[in-house]
């Protein structure tokens, strides 16, 4: 059974700077892609950044370009979402997410296995 465990969210200042990580009970490499996605209260979970392992390729959505990177570490099978220049909107709880068969990246129900979520609360 595959576990994904997230970790590193908590309360931030506006304009700063956290790192989530999710480590993995499987072989990170075995999945076929790997993403973070987010919920805020009253709203539908949201994509957020994502990695292919066929191709090395990273998608993110356009509010978090150039400000949050998702990147992973084969030897400790974790990975990680890099998250500067923090805005009030990106107040949510964020999970992690792997596929085995992931075609289309951005959606949530590509994805076979879900960590259990950490909250990132920023205050302005």
């Amino acid at each position: 059974q595959v576990q994904l465990v997230e970790s590193g969210g908590g309360l931030v200042q506006a304009g700063g700077s956290l790192r989530l990580s999710c480590a993995t009970s499987g072989r990170i490499f075995s999945f076929y892609a790997m993403a973070w996605f987010r919920q805020a209260p009253g709203k539908e979970r949201e994509f957020v950044a994502a990695f292919r392992w066929s191709t090395g390729s990273t998608y993110y959505t356009d509010s978090v370009k150039n400000r949050f990177t998702i990147s992973r570490d084969n030897a400790k099978n974790t990975v990680y979402l890099q998250m500067n220049s923090i805005r009030p909107e990106d107040t949510a709880v964020y999970y992690c997410a792997a596929g085995l068969r992931t075609i289309e990246e951005r959606l949530w129900h590509e994805y076979d296995y879900w960590g259990q979520g950490t909250q990132v609360t920023v205050s302005s």
